[in-house]
């Protein structure tokens, strides 16, 4: 078996598994953390609009905030962005898709999926330079962080490669990419880029918390 054929069946196979159980795994774990009995008396019913709100609110940044936030939360929306086409709009990828699900969608041409690609890359890298420079980030920062950068990059990295060549052969490439998109789905559930679908579930507890606690949202 070469290369291309271990990293399209096996490897990718096992990193599927890997990624969903341990997904599940996670979000199982969360929901059946024992929760500490609260003998406050609510102010408010903390109910599902109160977890809706904080979950609309929390996705813009507070006035007083807004100018020294600008640049990072420019650069996180490009990153997610990028990110988002070229993973969901990228016809390969929309193929690859059908494969298991049955359906597919539109997607965007070629040329604006390596823009796109493109643009990604130069935010992470501009994201990675402000944790390194940001005394405050710096010290905040783990093995997590870092990791969790590098295995979302890696693939934006190779995938830019492909059509570039640069002198290696086609298949060698592709293996390389889908092993790196294998080492991205086995650290996603188990590192910090579980935030993916984790995000809404804090916010909406929080909202629930804040509006028992009759704190302003």
């Amino acid at each position: 078996m070469d290369l291309l054929a271990f990293a399209k069946g096996p490897a990718l196979q096992v990193a599927a598994y890997i990624f969903v159980a341990g997904s599940i795994w996670r979000i199982v774990g969360i929901v059946l953390l024992k929760e500490k009995v609260d003998h406050s008396e609510p102010r408010k019913s903390g109910g599902l609009m109160a977890a809706l709100k904080v979950i609309y609110t929390r996705s813009f940044t507070a006035s007083p905030f807004k100018r020294a936030t600008l640049y990072p939360k420019m650069l996180a929306y490009v990153q997610h962005l990028g990110l988002f086409a070229v993973i969901f709009l990228f016809v390969p990828h929309i193929m690859f898709f059908e494969g298991f699900l049955g359906f597919s969608w539109p997607g965007l041409p070629n040329n604006i999926i390596y823009l796109l690609g493109v643009a990604a890359v130069a935010a992470s890298i501009a994201l990675l330079v402000r944790r390194l420079t940001s005394p405050v980030l710096k010290l905040i920062s783990n093995f997590d962080d870092y990791f969790s950068w590098f295995v979302t990059v890696l693939p934006l990295v190779t995938g830019l490669m492909i059509p570039v060549r640069m002198g290696f052969r086609y298949e060698d490439i592709l293996a390389v990419h889908i092993l790196s998109v294998v080492l991205l789905m086995l650290w996603f559930p188990f590192g910090k880029l579980g935030h993916a679908f984790l995000v809404f579930v804090t916010r909406g507890t929080t909202g629930m918390v804040f509006e028992r606690r009759g704190a302003k949202t």
